[in-house]
């Protein structure tokens, strides 16, 4: 059995030195620097495919698996079929149970709880930003967010093809010079994907 731990934080520009400390106890970390608005990370996606049967899978928060309930689900589902256990660092713990079936109720009990909890909360923040919008709209102050691309663009759909024939999104940022986080961005809104992702180094 190891520990294995998992950090995120939603931007580039956000420190992961927090989380590291936090999971200074485990055997290997993985990381991210991305939104977690899907599951299709490339670290998390390293710590899927590494963790065994019997490893745990730690985290600071249960958020930093994902950002919605479904989610949480479905993640929380798959390190289960791959016969390992979470453990949130953030949530009570229960080693002292000694009843193993016990002890997986009450961890499933608590991890819905929280899983609703963060669903209730981003709907929260959602909400309070659509509301902040619409007042600045009524105030005349909100002008949007300006497309940095057309869908057309020469340069974007450049970037697209080298994507398309292989290219990492590393590559393509050097290539082109656009963000990786921005070409990821475009790549969901015009809905580029293809079926085998090469690992980045």
């Amino acid at each position: 059995m190891a520990k294995i731990g998992y950090a995120r934080v939603s931007s580039v520009d956000q420190n992961l030195a927090r989380q590291f400390e936090q999971l200074s106890d485990c055997e290997k970390i993985f990381s991210d620097k991305s939104s977690g608005k899907d599951t299709n990370r490339e670290g998390l996606q390293q710590l899927l495919a590494y963790i065994r049967d019997g490893d745990v899978v730690v985290v600071t928060e249960l958020k930093r698996l994902g950002r919605n309930n479904n989610e949480l689900t479905e993640m929380l589902n798959t390190i289960q079929h791959k016969g390992a256990t979470v453990e949130v660092l953030n949530l009570p713990t229960l080693t002292g149970i000694e009843d193993e079936n016990l002890r997986r109720l009450l961890n499933n009990l608590i991890m819905e709880l929280f899983k609703y909890q963060a669903e209730e909360e981003r709907k929260y923040i959602l909400e309070t930003q659509r509301q902040g919008i619409e007042i600045a709209k009524r105030q005349g102050k909100y002008k949007g967010g300006k497309r940095k691309f057309k869908q057309d663009d020469p340069r974007l759909q450049h970037a697209f093809e080298l994507y398309l024939s292989g290219k990492t999104e590393k590559d393509v940022e050097r290539l082109t010079g656009i963000n990786r986080r921005t070409f990821q961005r475009y790549r969901n809104r015009y809905n580029i994907y293809r079926e085998n992702k090469p690992v980045e180094i």
